[in-house]
């Protein structure tokens, strides 16, 4: 997989939903090591974002829809998902896009409308993380869909940095926040931009929001 997108570690810890000063502590003890930019400035990509999440998910303790408890997966096997997610080729922000998913053994598996496959194509069917999905954490944050975060927004990794914005437009969602921050209500931030509907706005702040909570839970 590409390493498009470039993140920084407030806003790869928002959109993966995963504690700031835990992709800090992976990233200084070689778990996961940003991959577009190791040094002073650290820029994660979006395949990072995922990698964040699998590390975060292989790593608690879990309980199936069975209720069978399933313990931490072992540090090898999450490297091993890890390295299959980095060789993985797949065109994620096709509108008929398939998902990327990991079971609790670290295997990583593509959904397909035919359904749901190991990377040798073999079928599988368990409990298992969509890597794409919302995703929530034990501290209570949130991540947005990676591809979708709300009906009328896009995160597309070749585009804009992977940055979140508004569908087939380059208006980035932190951009309109930026002027919901200075003062602007959403019907004076709708006639800064004309092309965009309120509905499309408010979607981009609530993503917004839900993004600057998640920093300050962790901060707590």
């Amino acid at each position: 997989m590409d390493a498009l997108g470039a993140y920084t570690a407030d806003r790869a810890a928002a959109l993966s939903g995963v504690p700031k000063s835990t992709i800090h502590w992976w990233a200084r003890h070689d778990v996961l090591i940003p991959s577009v930019s190791a040094t002073k400035v650290m820029l994660w990509s979006y395949s990072d974002l995922m990698g964040l999440r699998v590390i975060y998910w292989l790593r608690q303790r879990k309980t199936t829809t069975k209720g069978v408890e399933v313990a931490r997966t072992s540090m090898p096997a999450v490297r091993r998902a890890l390295k299959e997610l980095r060789e993985l080729n797949l065109s994620l922000w096709d509108r008929d896009r398939p998902s990327v998913l990991v079971d609790a053994s670290g295997h990583l598996l593509v959904k397909h409308p035919a359904g749901v496959h190991d990377l040798s194509g073999q079928v599988v069917s368990e409990d298992l993380l969509d890597l794409i999905a919302p995703f929530s954490t034990s501290e209570g944050t949130r991540g947005p869909d990676l591809i979708a975060p709300r009906v009328d927004l896009r995160i597309v990794p070749g585009k804009l940095s992977g940055s979140p914005h508004v569908v087939h437009t380059r208006l980035e969602t932190r951009a309109l926040a930026a002027l919901a921050t200075d003062g602007f209500d959403v019907p004076g931030i709708h006639r800064l931009y004309p092309y965009v509907t309120v509905l499309q706005i408010e979607q981009a702040l609530e993503l917004e929001k839900q993004l600057e909570d998640n920093l300050i839970k962790r901060a707590a």
